[in-house]
């Protein structure tokens, strides 16, 4: 949180740039001490700019270098954004803030990119796209350029993951030699300041319906003599969580109706009687058991899913649609209790008859296991009564913060 405040304090301070008319592209570059490439990268830069007539400037958001990096960038002609909340994110929401150009196309400073050639990326974006995403996969990865765990593991599933969860149309989902509008990228209001900020972009622009492309481009290795800032297992599991985090329906509802699914179909076979199977198995009360509390747990993932979309979709956190919108209509605490108070009812009626059957004889032995999966069903039907209970009133409290602020 503190780091968030700090950002948005940098932000503010460098205040958003009036779009100028008189430069077309920004290219922008994060600096933390890249004196060994930072030069070379701003030379291709400029070279860029004068061999295709652009009007544009190279601008440097830089991170609290402390080796000279903004000397060297001065010296080259670029402009140097101090933007002092440390982070990667943090530096590019900086960096965004303080463009200049009606275009943006941002990468490392490590000479890992090739910004001489951004012919492509920005006939992209003079022909409509509001995010153009590079593909190293498609332009070519250099010897050593990236390390095996990143190209054969971490890229692809998180790219898989980025199609299926958001429908983005990229198969290198972090690529970081990128381009986009930059007016539509910063009324989304970027906010996160680690490097999970390369997939908070390409997500909330596939929210918000921005029309994305992808062309080539190619990664070699850097020329830094130190280890890169990149952390491959931190810096991944921020980037899945971030996914997970901005789809509830992959992250809770869809489990959630799986293993509901799983659970009611199981229970339904095993509530007659223990299932044989080949080979001696018996599938008897142990499995019944184990069916009850898939159908809680599932019952359980899709009330988060639901209440999370609930509070996405009132907060403006994620768009709304017509589904989003039956559920705001719909989901309400006094509907919620209920549907709990009539889930408890039940649940207490199945267990009471199972009590009773049981008192017939005298709480003894039972011959039969109907009357225990009689009870294991009405105390699931009951627990489930009491989560929903709860939650009704979780609805409520969602809702006042947004109905204060209306």
């Amino acid at each position: 949180m503190e780091a968030q405040r700090q950002m948005t304090t940098t932000a503010n301070s460098i205040s958003a740039q009036h779009i100028s008319a008189d430069v077309e592209l920004t290219i922008l570059m994060p600096c933390l001490n890249e004196a060994e490439t930072i030069g070379i990268c701003i030379e291709k830069a400029l070279s860029f700019l004068q061999r295709a007539g652009v009007s544009g400037e190279v601008l440097i958001a830089d991170n609290g270098s402390t080796d000279g990096s903004q000397d060297i960038a001065k010296g080259l002609g670029a402009r140097v954004v101090p933007v002092s909340a440390r982070g990667y994110g943090a530096a590019l929401i900086g960096g965004i803030a303080a463009a200049r150009g009606r275009f943006i196309v941002m990468g490392d400073a490590d000479d890992s990119y090739d910004f001489a050639e951004l012919d492509l990326f920005l006939q992209a974006l003079r022909q409509g796209s509001d995010l153009v995403m590079g593909n190293r996969f498609r332009g070519g990865i250099g010897e050593d350029a990236m390390p095996f765990l990143h190209r054969y593991l971490g890229n692809p599933i998180l790219s898989f993951i980025g199609r299926l969860f958001f429908k983005v149309p990229t198969g290198d989902f972090h690529c970081g030699l990128r381009g986009f509008n930059t007016a539509a990228i910063r009324k989304l209001g970027l906010r996160t300041t680690g490097m999970e900020f390369a997939s908070e972009m390409v997500v909330r622009a596939a929210i918000g319906g921005l029309r994305i492309s992808e062309v080539p481009t190619t990664l070699k290795k850097d020329g830094r003599s130190r280890p890169p800032h990149l952390k491959t297992w931190r810096d991944g599991w921020r980037h899945l969580k971030f996914l997970l985090m901005h789809s509830p329906r992959w992250l809770f509802m869809l489990p959630g109706m799986l293993l509901t699914c799983i659970g009611v179909v199981l229970s339904a076979i095993l509530f007659p009687g223990p299932l044989r199977l080949s080979g001696g198995m018996v599938l008897d009360l142990n499995t019944f058991i184990f069916a009850n509390s898939l159908v809680v747990a599932g019952v359980q993932l899709m009330t988060f899913g639901a209440l999370v979309r609930y509070y996405a979709t009132v907060t403006r956190f994620l768009p709304r649609s017509p589904r989003a919108n039956a559920l705001v209509e719909h989901l309400t605490t006094d509907r919620l209790v209920l549907f709990a108070t009539a889930a408890f009812l039940i649940g207490c009626g199945v267990l009471g008859y199972a009590l009773a059957r049981w008192a017939s004889v005298d709480f003894g032995e039972l011959v039969s296991s109907f009357v225990p999966r009689l009870m294991i069903t009405g105390m699931s039907v009951m627990l489930i009564g009491v989560q929903m209970f709860f939650s009704a009133f979780l609805v409520g409290i969602l809702d006042i913060p947004v109905k204060r602020s209306a």
